[in-house]
């Protein structure tokens, strides 16, 4: 295989959103990588909350930062130029090439000449950027490519693989049913222009025997012209971090017995939950979401996550009790621990004077940690390193100790910073995201209750684990995908 040769930039849209787009994309920028070019993910625009910091302290989407995991490089902005974290079903806060510029209704958004910048101009010109250094580009759609009505304004689909001169592969989920129709209309509705850069499709998610499947493949083929290439069956034993919230409704919502039962709040507006990914993994734990208060009181570690709307989700955990509830099993032992938005509950007060957040100016927190919060238009994006490991930092506020209490911080940062407080052993808030994927971290929350942990049951590499994932899930998918003609495609001068 000549790995120098240049490939064609390779689109994975979809025929709706959840089929699977993300996660296919990673698997192909480790298979490149594997087989010796050099990918790089892209994403022109992205709507998500859980977002991530670049080594230059700038915001991406969570997936873009996970598939250049799975390619072996750091992540750039340029690989997520646009992305919108909703902050109510109406209005997104607009973060371009990794700095919020403001917030949008998403009407206002959607509609073409109501902005001063020319967003279609700034995600080709990332893109442009990014093509230049790393062979090929693995690009990913937006929800389906099907949607017609907002075709013209579109900057993610189609008009995007035109822009690259990509060959784009239509990924369908067979497990929601509906598979032939979702993927031929997906095709039938382009234009004839948009049709013919459509080279191949893939279904994914396949449950059961797959010979069952082989005519269906061929009537595929055959009303649509063009090939399968693959038929990807469901998994169940790789894991590689979700970026979409649907992902929650398949976590674990009660305690277990016999293990370290951590209780991460579920929160309305809850934000950069893959914070929790490597704790879920840890075999001396069994980690849970609920906002149940008798399921708080069976937890031995409770975890107040980040949010994107830091009163509004304080207000609710008020108003159903598991404000109580929290303090009332840090009095009777548990831990309690912040991050973020979390952190910034557990001080004495949140205030927002300038209405960042929305309409709330003040609230009480929960009176946990000697600090007070200041919402402020600033956001601060960093990736940082502490005596613990390295996470990141994605956090508007800015939190300071009350008059008399005393210096206590959690975490000390290699530039010679000071983040988050400590209490004791079981009380501690930290803007730090990423604090729970650094074993000696874990190990230091875990060291309270020792006594529950089995003496066999080792710490947990989490990104051995991940290294590993990656290298699952591109052999999973080489398996059932039809390389030799993949590459045929991305190399034909037709």
């Amino acid at each position: 295989m000549n790995t120098h040769q240049r490939l064609h930039p390779v689109m994975f849209a979809g025929t709706g959103s959840d089929v699977g787009k993300s996660v296919v994309a990673a698997a192909f920028c480790r298979i490149f990588k594997q087989d010796g070019y050099s990918p790089a993910p892209f994403k022109a625009q992205n709507m998500a909350l859980n977002s991530f910091a670049t080594p230059e302290g700038y915001e991406i989407g969570r997936a873009q930062a996970v598939q250049a995991e799975a390619a072996g490089i750091p992540c750039h902005t340029d690989m997520n130029p646009l992305l919108l974290k909703p902050q109510s079903d109406h209005t997104s806060q607009v973060i371009l090439h990794g700095k919020p510029i403001g917030n949008k209704n998403a009407y206002d958004y959607w509609r073409r000449g109501t902005s001063d910048i020319d967003y279609r101009r700034e995600v080709c010109d990332a893109f442009d950027r990014l093509a230049s250094r790393f062979n090929p580009i693995v690009m990913e759609g937006a929800g389906s490519i099907s949607e017609i009505n907002l075709k013209d304004t579109d900057l993610v689909n189609l008009p995007m693989a035109r822009h690259a001169h990509a060959d784009v592969i239509l990924v369908g989920d067979i497990d929601r049913g509906g598979v032939f129709a979702s993927v031929y209309g997906s095709i039938a509705l382009q234009s004839p222009e948009d049709r013919n850069l459509i080279k191949g499709i893939i279904i994914n998610k396949f449950r059961g025997d797959m010979r069952l499947f082989d005519e269906g493949r061929k009537m595929l083929e055959d009303i649509c012209g063009i090939p399968v290439l693959g038929v990807i069956p469901y998994y169940k034993d790789i894991y590689i971090e979700e970026e979409d919230s649907v992902a929650l409704a398949q976590k674990s919502m009660q305690a277990e017995r016999g293990k370290v039962n951590v209780a991460v709040i579920m929160l309305r507006h809850l934000s950069n939950y893959t914070d929790f990914d490597a704790l879920e993994r840890d075999p001396r734990v069994h980690l849970f979401y609920t906002n149940n208060t008798e399921d708080i009181k069976k937890a031995d570690i409770i975890i107040l996550p980040g949010t994107k709307s830091t009163l509004h989700d304080l207000y609710e955990l008020r108003r159903n009790g598991c404000a109580q509830a929290i303090v009332r099993a840090r009095r009777e032992g548990a831990t309690v621990m912040g991050i973020c938005g979390g952190y910034q509950m557990m001080g004495m007060e949140v205030l927002d004077p300038d209405h960042v957040e929305g309409d709330i100016e003040r609230l009480p927190g929960l009176g946990l940690l000697p600090m007070t919060t200041t919402m402020n238009g600033d956001k601060q994006t960093r990736q940082v390193t502490c005596q613990y490991g390295q996470g990141y930092e994605i956090h508007q506020g800015e939190t300071h100790p009350v008059d008399n209490a005393n210096p206590s911080p959690l975490l000390h940062l290699d530039d010679g910073r000071e983040d988050g407080y400590l209490v004791d052993g079981k009380c501690m808030g930290t803007y730090v995201h990423g604090i729970l994927d650094n074993a000696p971290f874990v190990d230091f929350l875990l060291e309270p209750f020792r006594s529950k942990i089995n003496e066999g049951d080792k710490p947990f590499d989490y990104a051995a684990f991940k290294e590993e994932q990656y290298d699952k899930l591109a052999a999973h998918v080489r398996q059932y995908v039809d390389m030799n003609l993949i590459y045929k495609i991305l190399t034909d001068h037709d």
